[in-house]
């Protein structure tokens, strides 16, 4: 691992916004007393986010909130390497896997184009400060090698004239989309399965009439299962977690939950989305306090931002979010199917219930 110091060049102070604030204070208190210092990687996080950088005076922020020794909390801001000690790019950080799975299928040439379009020399910024690079270890994406990660997101397959075109998109302020930049789902084989797709059937001999039998895919969609739910034969593991959750009965627990692969599907199945499905919005957050969006899982403030855009201040406002709402939302932001994964819906109810920053009007 390469030695990671501090920028030469600090500011004079840091101090967190009085939301980032308040959101420290609420995870400071999810832990018990005299363990707060579990909580200093979220506080860096945060104040990567708010700042771009993790600045020395936010070490020693972070450490005063925290009733750590400075050194405790450099110690962390070192180690990781998603935490960044000097400026990076207003517009994006690339950082580029240059580890053997990437370096067989192209990194070095990856790395030209960043050479080349942001700066001969890493962790340097281009010449509109834009965007800036750096090589990193293995990103754990090696099927779809070459990698690179820009900000919070993966871009998978790709060569050197398409990161040229991603970094074109991200400079002009045109959505991009994360994942594979071929045509590949995920991590699948390219072109699609190639082995395991079928069961056989059962033997002539023993089938009775001697015709083959149908073969069923090994990945079909199983209607009344949920997408990564365990086997449950019984349903007895289901039945218990109904009757505890909150003490609901099990028709109010049914009635209440729409199950992921439910939403997902629905939203996905929905594919005449016009402006009529948009959320309706709000001119401004109540009271002139929007709630702190970021609680949900999935956003981050670039998201939150485009939620504003929208009009979308509350977690009232998402939890209420129907199907073609839903799709409507994928749409603008250019993920499809990430709400329903991530269960904005769910997140965003829980957390209005709790009283959000504004709670209902």
């Amino acid at each position: 691992m390469t030695v990671r110091r501090l920028a030469e060049k600090q500011p004079e102070s840091f101090a967190f916004s009085d939301v980032n604030r308040e959101w420290a204070e609420w995870r400071i208190s999810l832990y018990p007393p005299g363990r707060q210092a579990s909580a200093v990687i979220s506080l860096l996080w945060r104040a990567q986010e708010q700042e771009g950088w993790v600045t020395e005076p936010a070490i020693e922020a972070v450490a005063a909130m925290l009733d750590m020794p400075k050194i405790r909390v450099l110690e962390v801001a070192t180690f990781y390497t998603m935490f960044h000690l000097e400026p990076v790019g207003k517009i994006a950080h690339l950082q580029v896997c240059g580890t053997t799975p990437c370096w067989l299928r192209g990194a070095n040439d990856i790395k030209e184009v960043c050479r080349k379009r942001i700066n001969r020399e890493q962790f340097h910024l281009s010449e509109d400060g834009n965007f800036s690079w750096e090589e990193v270890e293995c990103i754990g994406a090696c099927v779809n090698a070459p990698v690179v990660q820009i900000n919070a997101d993966l871009y998978e397959d790709l060569t050197a004239e398409s990161l040229g075109a991603l970094i074109d998109d991200l400079a002009a302020g045109r959505p991009v989309k994360p994942g594979p930049q071929i045509d590949r789902q995920f991590s699948a084989p390219q072109g699609g399965p190639t082995t395991l797709t079928t069961i056989e059937g059962a033997s002539p001999s023993k089938g009775g009439s001697g015709a083959p039998q149908p073969q069923t895919p090994i990945n079909a969609a199983k209607p009344t299962a949920a997408a990564g739910s365990p086997p449950d034969p019984t349903g007895a593991v289901s039945q218990a977690v109904e009757k505890a959750e909150d003490g609901l009965t099990t028709k109010e627990k049914r009635e209440e939950k729409i199950s992921e692969t439910e939403a997902h599907e629905a939203a996905a199945a929905v594919d005449d989305i016009t402006d009529a499905d948009k959320p309706a919005p709000i001119a401004s957050p109540r009271d002139g306090r929007p709630d702190d969006l970021r609680r949900i899982s999935g956003v981050g403030p670039k998201i939150e931002g485009i939620l504003h855009e929208l009009g979308i201040y509350h977690f009232d406002q998402i939890a209420a979010w129907e199907p073609r709402q839903i799709a409507w939302v994928d749409d603008k932001l250019q993920f499809k199917g990430r709400i329903g994964r991530e269960n904005w819906v769910e997140q965003a109810r829980a957390l209005a219930a709790e009283g959000g920053r504004s709670g209902s009007a």
